[in-house]
């Protein structure tokens, strides 16, 4: 079940939409040099990690990262910065980029600009890959087919809330990440699944 996205830990994401795309890639194994486009959430270090980047870069490869963050620069590779709010095209892939933050915690303020991303694909639909998110305004008002949403508390929603957003937005399928390892444990994928509503399919890829 969506083969074409693997999670390789925490919020690290890989899909393969023809171009290859990566989103926040930490611990990465090996060095695969495949990365078409690398989607950078935030500034935390288990997001953007420059050890992890080198590994999945390439010559062409393309970042792209939040208006506020300047950091990619160190890594030589061409960066696009954006901000929430409309479409932007990347070696011919669009994608929006959306509001990712805290509404009760202090780890993500709304203030930094820190983004999710979605990905407009013709083969699979809207693909939404939160970012370091609580339950907020924005978020609730998403449109998707298939979502990756953090369920492992702490800096992020946790796995009921995770869920009660999900339920809110009833994409087709539905994708816990972010637990099990920085934060939240193990059964945050369960959990998350027992409390999404009937008729959303839940993967399970932790």
């Amino acid at each position: 079940m969506l083969d074409f996205i693997t999670i390789n830990e925490h919020s690290s994401i890989r899909i393969d939409e023809g171009k290859i795309i990566y989103s926040d890639p930490y611990n990465i194994s090996g060095a695969p040099h495949d990365a078409d486009i690398i989607l950078i959430t935030h500034s935390h270090f288990d997001h953007y990690s420059p050890d992890d980047i080198r590994k999945v870069m390439k010559s062409g490869t393309v970042i792209v990262c939040p208006a506020s963050m300047n950091e990619p620069d160190e890594l030589g590779l061409t960066v696009k910065q954006v901000s929430a709010g409309g479409k932007s095209e990347v070696l011919g892939v669009i994608f929006e980029a959306v509001p990712a933050y805290n509404t009760g915690k202090p780890f993500h303020p709304q203030a930094s600009g820190w983004l999710g991303y979605i990905i407009d694909s013709p083969e699979h639909g809207r693909i939404y890959i939160a970012g370091d998110t609580d339950i907020t305004p924005d978020n609730k008002q998403i449109k998707c087919d298939i979502a990756l949403v953090p369920a492992g508390g702490t800096y992020t929603a946790d796995a009921s809330q995770a869920a009660e957003l999900i339920n809110t937005i009833r994409p087709k399928y539905a994708v816990p990440i972010h637990y099990g390892t920085v934060a939240g444990s193990p059964a945050d994928g369960e959990k998350f699944r027992k409390a999404v509503d009937s008729g959303i399919e839940v993967v399970i890829k932790l």
